[in-house]
């Protein structure tokens, strides 16, 4: 003759057992999912960059890197800034129709106020460092007799005017890129979003 079937054990049973499996499944499942998420390195490469800017005097050029590319923060003399317009007719793209630029650096100035010029320094047409020079000779003068100030790229003699804009009859096509950027304060630059974020709640 079989015991009775003790039904309260048998459900004590099944549920350890699943809950069991449940914690095992997690476990296993957990190292997996956590691969998908991005490394801290990458991460790091793609995260907003803030630029102290209280220090920064006029003609001055601050180099930082994000996303593993080099970008100058400029701030530009007054003087230069109100010469930017009568470049016009020697560059290539003087109203950044062609080049990359977030909408509100798409001006003579190419930045969100006049004084500050956030570039990538990145040469466009083969990816070369061109080097920022606000005053000096003209690097090119068979280009730019009465250089304004800018940026100059040595591998190729490509030339670009204090917005970044690309003179005529140089190798590179384009004006050097504009990042992302806001002004978080009167003394700080964000680098890598155009706004800040909204606040969670």
């Amino acid at each position: 003759m079989r015991d009775p079937i003790d039904e309260g054990r048998r459900r004590l049973l099944l549920r350890s057992v699943s809950a069991t499996g449940l914690i095992g499944v997690a476990s296993a499942a957990y190292p997996f999912i956590r691969s998908w998420e991005p490394s801290a390195r990458a991460k790091a490469l793609g995260a907003p960059v803030d630029v102290d800017i209280a220090a920064l005097e006029p003609g001055a050029i601050v180099s930082v890197i994000w996303r593993g590319r080099l970008v100058y923060v400029v701030r530009r003399p007054a003087a230069l800034v109100a010469g930017l317009g009568a470049l016009a007719p020697e560059l290539v793209d003087p109203g950044s129709g062609v080049s990359e630029q977030p909408p509100y650096a798409r001006n003579e100035y190419r930045s969100r106020i006049p004084e500050y010029l956030v570039v990538e320094g990145v040469c466009t047409h083969l990816q070369c460092a061109p080097r920022g020079a606000l005053s000096g000779p003209s690097p090119r003068p068979d280009i730019v007799k009465a250089w304004p100030g800018g940026f100059f790229c040595s591998c190729h003699g490509s030339v670009y005017d204090a917005s970044g804009r690309v003179f005529k009859g140089v190798p590179a096509p384009k004006n050097l890129p504009i990042p992302p950027y806001y002004f978080a304060s009167a003394t700080r630059l964000v680098i890598g979003l155009d706004a800040p974020p909204p606040e969670r709640i």
